[in-house]
């Protein structure tokens, strides 16, 4: 298998596994128990904080609570922030092009108490910084935003995140950001950041399923969203995952390392601009989200691993299953939303049509991906389009 969707979920590195193993099996105790066993689960567990703090870029290692994944953590912040909120403060402002934990989660706060407001993107999936900063008042109870989009791989500018997180601490407005994509592909460096919640997930920068992480800014109180016993300093109840948490932090510090080196994150880029030049070329794609021009670093448009292609006049989705026969996996859209048919709501989002959204596909590569797998991606990809089109497939079951 040629695997080209790793914002869906990245290979476990073999060194994470391997730090892994001995918590399954001879380290097994519960971290908040008081014998020998349970010390070292503890001391385990803080082990890996420290090596997720790093990979944020902090002092505070104590703001870091381990949770599932992504969309809990997300779904903590928010409904953290709402219950905090005073009763004048009844909106939530963010991008349309979030995770979809992100927007479910506000849309399940109420709209009898809160009101979830958009803000509107241009074609490469940017946000008007003075709109968004206009945008937020003393009636915010929180403002979310995602540093590299799941589908496009497009980034907020570290002066964005700096601009509207001025803007919220001037509102006493709590400022949440996914981190998840941006992890490991840019520096995060959070200290140096007006941010209050920063949300990370294990399995997309190697390490494995089931295991997240949210950053809680010291200074702010954090309503657990799991209940139960004291764990995580009392902000997340529930015995702790502490295989997952050990191998989260051994894939922390080798995400760091690799992005820190930059050597890596080169490599993919070049790969990365190879196959989306030949699929511009060859098959007469177009790149949804911003294309990186002239001088500027990969770093200052997208994260160097992510491209988003419409193939004009093609059903995504038919596209994806010859690809998938012939051995090559991508994907077309994000995984949380894969079982709808709907077209992507970050594409509809950006202006795209729901016949162009619905011929578009994500190629997503890896610290793990070789320029051979990228050659044999670009020959299969072309041969299964050229196919398609021989076909006269449509553009999908969604019309423009």
């Amino acid at each position: 298998m040629l695997y080209f969707d790793n914002n869906a979920t990245t290979a476990p590195d073999p060194a994470v596994v391997d730090a892994m193993l001995p918590w399954l099996r001879e380290h097994y105790g519960n971290p908040s128990s008081a014998h020998s066993l349970g010390t070292a689960a503890a001391e385990g567990l803080e082990r890996a904080r420290r090596q997720v703090a790093g990979l944020l870029g902090t002092r505070h290692a104590r703001g870091v609570v381990f949770t599932s994944g992504a969309t809990e953590s997300l779904n903590t912040a928010i409904h953290s922030a709402a219950r905090a909120a005073g009763p004048e403060r009844r909106r939530v402002l963010g991008s349309p092009a979030e995770h979809s934990a992100s927007l479910r989660a506000g849309e399940a706060l109420g709209a009898d108490r809160f009101e979830r407001e958009e803000l509107p993107l241009d074609r490469d999936g940017r946000i008007d910084l003075d709109h968004w900063i206009e945008r937020i008042g003393p009636d915010c109870a929180l403002v979310t935003a995602i540093w590299a989009n799941n589908e496009t791989g497009a980034l907020l500018p570290r002066e964005h995140i700096e601009r509207v997180g001025a803007a919220c601490r001037a509102q006493g407005v709590p400022f949440l950001l996914d981190a998840v994509q941006a992890a490991g592909k840019v520096a995060l460096e959070i200290d140096a950041l007006p941010v209050d919640l920063v949300a990370l997930s294990a399995h997309k920068f190697h390490g494995p399923k089931g295991i997240g992480a949210l950053w809680v800014r010291p200074e702010l109180e954090l309503a657990p969203l799991v209940r139960g016993g004291p764990q995580e300093h009392e902000r997340r109840g529930g015995t702790q995952n502490v295989p997952g948490a050990v191998g989260m932090g051994v894939a922390a510090e080798l995400a760091e390392r690799h992005r820190a080196d930059g050597t890596t994150l080169a490599r993919v880029a070049r790969l990365r601009d190879r196959l989306e030049a030949a699929l511009v070329e060859g098959a007469g794609a177009t790149v949804n989200g911003p294309r990186d021009e002239g001088s500027a670093p990969a770093a200052e448009a997208r994260v160097a691993n992510t491209t988003n292609l419409e193939f004009p006049e093609l059903s995504g989705d038919a596209l994806l299953m010859l690809l998938d026969a012939e051995g090559l996996a991508v994907s077309t859209g994000s995984a949380c939303d894969s079982q709808h048919t709907a077209p992507s709501h970050v594409l509809l989002a950006m202006g795209r049509t729901p016949a162009e959204a619905s011929s578009s596909l994500r190629f997503s590569l890896s610290r793990a991906t070789t320029a051979d797998e990228v050659e044999a991606a670009i020959a299969i990809t072309l041969r299964s389009a050229e196919t398609l089109r021989l076909l006269g497939a449509a553009a999908g079951p969604v019309g423009s």
